[in-house]
């Protein structure tokens, strides 16, 4: 199988190599040079060695009139539409050896790198992540989108990291510089589909998509073809072994469906990194198929959790959340204890959902308060900071940070921002337009949203300010935040980390409408307990002795038999006889 895209050969030559099934010829147009005609091969791959140099700049040309960027570009120094770039980073100067850490020490925060500054101001920031605890930056999607702005999921060229947040080299910087700070570099790749501008691969290698499976973004990619799962394979090594990344998170993989694809994908990177390095493969998934996570896959966003606990926070419950509008702290204590809320119960479609979870480890699920979506997918960015009291957050941020689950932070949770984070692109034109209103009308079904008048507040995706206003800000933030998340993952670091390997749920108990108990076997033995309370009042509950708890949210003291109001309370028991 041919490697998709340039690769040099030598400091004067590459070799070219493009599947394009449907075209009858194609050539590469480098520029101030004549064309070169790429040859046919078998199974519709085109391939050619041409005379050029690092950064050289190239179009490729399809039956003499499409002129287009490579789809395995490694660098579109103009933009989507503009030349791609030959790109070597084999001489890059790696200051930092490294060989990753492991799965269980992963406190992860999402970034945006756009809205940080590209990569020189993600750089800024590493020292105080690290400072209070952070172990990996999980990078929203880099992959080339049009415009200057973007979430990252409207991305067209995948193997070409963003121009707009720096060079490559500058990416090869900041990787570098995280090592040197002790953290991890994540990558959220999108393997379901392509953007909507930009993207011509349906022109010339049409099979490329399956027309009889329809996505949310239009016709499927086709896993069925070897040489589309090898430039996606190909894609997720380059971010792991050419950019030196500690692992990926995979966009929306229920709407992948070959399942095999992943699998093998998986088996892939572990053959390709050496020996002893770590390396992080994440997942989000709505069909919560537990059985990947035995097939390669360290981890699965929980959005079972998070909705549980949204829900338990704000009294929510139109859209999906409408899922967990019944018991919900119910459904959060099977969180707790097995994982996925959804196991093959049928959703508000009445739909079977999920599989089997409670066999997992709990580091094999990804807990989290707020995300991209589910702040970014809000009409208007609110965070958690205004749509529940203080001391129900914190409550629940402890939770997320002493539970032996895999905590995700979004950027700014650490600070306790109240900037809100949008929904924003740099598309123009009618398909501005079209983003626009579809945007509006996406909360025409919203109670909030009815009245065609209120969805015209709705910020325009396109405007520069919806981007600008999304930037966080230090001043606009919950006073002492930042020292919680230090001491908190301070005690995670000390207390939780060290013995997760081996740990297994011992069951939560729900004691009220908002508040449970929830019980972890640590892997040296101690037993982790959580009691939590998110209603405004106390409730009964049989708390540790005092001089057992490692953590207690709340400013007034605890009876024996009593959890404050918007509290909760962390305790280590010691090692007793093994609970039958």
């Amino acid at each position: 199988m041919h490697r998709h895209g340039a690769h040099l050969l030598d400091a004067t030559s590459a070799r070219f190599a493009l599947w394009a099934p449907d075209a009858r010829s194609v050539a590469v147009e480098i520029e101030q040079q004549p064309a070169v005609k790429l040859l046919p091969e078998e199974d519709g791959w085109y391939t050619g060695v041409a005379p050029c140099v690092a950064g050289a700049r190239y179009h490729l040309r399809i039956d003499d009139e499409l002129k287009v960027a490579d789809p395995a570009s490694r660098h579109q120094p103009e933009g989507v539409h503009g030349p791609s770039a030959v790109l070597d980073l084999s001489s890059y100067p790696w200051r930092h050896p490294w060989q990753g850490r492991p799965w269980h020490e992963a406190v992860i925060q999402e970034l945006h790198v756009g809205l940080l500054g590209g990569y020189d101001g993600v750089a800024k920031l590493l020292p105080r992540l690290a400072e209070i605890g952070v172990s990996a930056i999980e990078l929203m999607p880099l992959g080339q989108f049009p415009g200057e702005r973007n979430w990252g999921y409207d991305g067209v060229l995948p193997f070409a990291p963003q121009h707009s947040y720096g060079t490559p080299q500058g990416l090869c910087a900041l990787v570098d510089q995280a090592h040197g700070q002790g953290l991890m570099v994540l990558v959220d790749v999108v393997y379901n589909h392509f953007g909507p501008d930009g993207n011509y691969l349906p022109q010339y290698a049409g099979p490329f998509f399956r027309q009889d499976r329809q996505t949310p973004w239009g016709a499927a990619i086709d896993f069925r073809q070897p040489q589309v799962r090898e430039y996606f394979i190909q894609n997720a090594l380059m971010w792991l072994c050419d950019y030196r990344c500690d692992g990926l998170r995979l966009d929306a993989v229920h709407a992948i469906d070959q399942p095999d694809f992943l699998i093998e994908l998986a088996a892939r990177v572990r053959a390709a990194v050496e020996p002893g390095r770590h390396i992080w493969l994440i997942l989000e998934n709505e069909h919560n198929q537990a059985a990947l996570l035995e097939q390669g896959f360290d981890a699965q966003w929980n959005d079972d959790g998070h909705n549980a606990l949204h829900v338990l926070l704000t009294g929510e419950t139109e859209g999906y959340y409408a899922d967990y509008q019944d018991r919900p702290i119910d459904q959060l204590a099977r969180c707790l204890a097995e994982g996925f809320v959804f196991q093959g119960q049928p959703n508000r479609h009445g739909k079977p959902r999920g599989e089997p979870s409670g066999h997992l480890p709990p580091t094999a699920f990804v807990l989290f308060l707020q995300n991209h979506d589910q702040v970014g997918n809000r009409a208007l960015g609110e965070r958690l900071t205004g749509l529940c009291p203080p001391p129900a957050l914190k409550a629940a941020t402890v939770l997320l940070l002493l539970a032996p689950m895999i905590p995700l932070l979004f950027m700014g949770d650490d600070d306790g921002s109240r900037q809100p984070f949008l929904f924003f692109t740099d598309f123009h034109d009618q398909l501005a337009d079209a983003v626009r209103e579809g945007r509006r009308g996406e909360f025409a079904q919203f109670a909030t949203f009815a009245d065609p008048r209120k969805r015209e507040q709705i910020p325009d995706p396109n405007a520069e300010t919806t981007f600008q206003v999304s930037k966080p800000r230090q001043q606009n933030v919950l006073a002492g935040w930042h020292g919680l998340y230090q001491q908190l993952l301070d005690l995670r670091r000390r207390h939780v980390t060290p013995h997760l390997p081996g740990t297994r749920a011992l069951g939560a108990e729900v004691l009220a409408a908002k508040a449970l108990t929830a019980r972890w076997r640590l892997g040296d033995g101690q037993e982790l307990r959580i009691d939590l309370n998110l209603d405004a009042k106390p409730q009964p509950a049989t708390l540790p002795a005092p001089a057992q708890r490692l953590y207690d949210s709340s400013d007034n003291a605890h009876s024996d038999s009593t959890l404050a109001a918007h509290s909760c309370v962390v305790s280590l028991l010691p090692l007793t006889q093994e609970t039958p």
